[in-house]
C-alpha cells in the first residue's frame, strides 16, 4: 500500500477513541462501524449524523424512526440493515406486532410505501403530488416536520444499503438469530461459498471447468499450442472463475421472508430515464 493511504499513529489513535465511544453508547460496535473506522473522520460525520437521527429529539417516536429504516433497507433487500434495525425498534419500545410485515404497522407509515419505492429506485418520479397525498390524508397525514425527518431517513437508509452491498458487510455474531445478510449483501463469503448448498456448486463448477478443459484442448491443439502452455492458461482460467459465487449459487438463496414482507410491489425497480433516440421530458424537475 502506498504510504498515505496507511492509518498513521494518530489516525490510528482516532479511530479507537471512536469505536470507545460507540461501544459506550450502543452497547457494541457493529461491523459498519468497524469498516468504516479505516476512515475516522468519515465515521466521526456519519455517527454524528445518525445519533441526530435515530436518538435525538424529533418529530418522530424512536420506534418509527427505526421502523423507517426498515422499510428503506428492505426495499433494497438488505437484511443486514433490516435485522439490526429490527433489533433496535424493539430494544426502544416497538410493538413486536409490526414486525411481522408491513400490513402490520399502522397505515400512516404504510402510506410511506409508495413514496420510499419511487425514491429507492426512481426518484426522478417523485412530484409534488406525492408529498400532498401524505400531507391531506386525514388522520393519518403527516405534519411537515415528519415528513422531512422521514425522507431524511429513507434516504440515509437507502444510501447505507449502497455501502453495506459494497463493503460486503456480513452480521455480527449476536445478530444470527437475525434475518442474515449473509446470502444476501454477500454472496462471496470468505470461502466464495456457504454451506452445503455452495459445495454442491463448487463440484457442479468443477466439471464444467473440466468439459471446458476438454474443448479448449483441441481448440489449442489446432492453433498449435504446447501441452504446457495449455494447462498454464486452464489453471489461471480456473483460479478466476472458482473466486465468483456461479449464478446458480446466488439465485439458490432466495430472499427470506422476513424481509420480503416490509416490501409491497417487489419486481419495481431501477429503470434507466434516458431513453436515447426519444424526445422525453426533462428528467429532473424542481418542485
Amino acid at each position: 500500500l502506498p504510504s498515505r493511504q496507511i492509518l498513521q499513529e494518530g489516525a490510528e489513535s482516532s479511530r479507537r477513541q471512536l469505536l470507545i465511544e460507540a461501544f459506550v453508547s450502543a452497547g457494541r460496535v457493529d461491523n459498519i462501524t468497524t469498516v468504516m473506522g479505516l476512515h475516522p473522520q468519515y465515521l466521526s460525520s456519519f455517527w454524528k449524523t445518525q445519533y441526530l437521527l435515530l436518538r435525538m429529539d424529533g418529530p418522530l417516536p424512536y420506534h418509527k424512526r427505526h421502523y423507517i429504516a426498515i422499510m428503506a433497507a428492505a426495499r433494497h433487500q438488505c437484511s443486514y440493515l433490516v435485522g439490526l434495525h429490527m433489533g433496535e425498534f424493539l430494544q426502544v419500545g416497538g410493538n413486536p406486532v409490526w414486525l411481522q410485515g408491513l400490513h402490520c404497522a399502522p397505515q400512516k407509515l404504510r402510506n410511506l410505501n409508495e413514496i420510499n419505492k419511487l425514491l429507492a429506485h426512481r426518484p426522478w418520479l417523485i412530484t409534488k403530488e406525492h408529498i400532498e397525498a401524505l400531507r391531506k390524508t386525514g388522520e393519518n397525514s403527516w405534519s411537515l416536520a415528519e415528513l422531512v425527518q422521514a425522507l431524511v431517513l429513507l434516504t440515509h437508509y437507502h444510501s447505507l444499503a449502497s455501502f453495506v452491498f459494497g463493503c460486503g458487510i456480513n452480521p455480527e455474531e449476536e445478530q444470527d438469530g437475525s434475518p442474515s445478510a449473509h446470502s444476501d449483501s454477500s454472496p462471496a463469503s470468505d470461502d466464495g461459498m456457504g454451506g452445503s448448498g455452495g459445495k454442491d456448486a463448487m463440484q457442479e463448477v468443477e466439471v464444467l471447468m473440466e468439459r471446458m478443459k476438454l474443448l479448449q484442448e483441441s481448440q489449442l491443439e489446432e492453433e498449435g499450442v504446447t501441452q504446457e502452455e495449455m494447462a498454464t492458461r486452464f489453471e489461471l482460467e480456473k483460479t478466476e472463475s472458482l473466486l465468483v459465487a456461479p449464478p446458480s449459487d446466488i439465485a439458490d438463496h432466495s430472499l427470506q421472508s422476513n424481509v420480503l414482507c416490509f416490501v409491497e410491489d417487489p419486481k419495481f425497480g431501477y429503470k434507466d430515464f434516458t431513453r436515447r433516440g426519444e424526445q422525453a421530458p426533462p428528467t429532473f424537475r424542481a418542485q
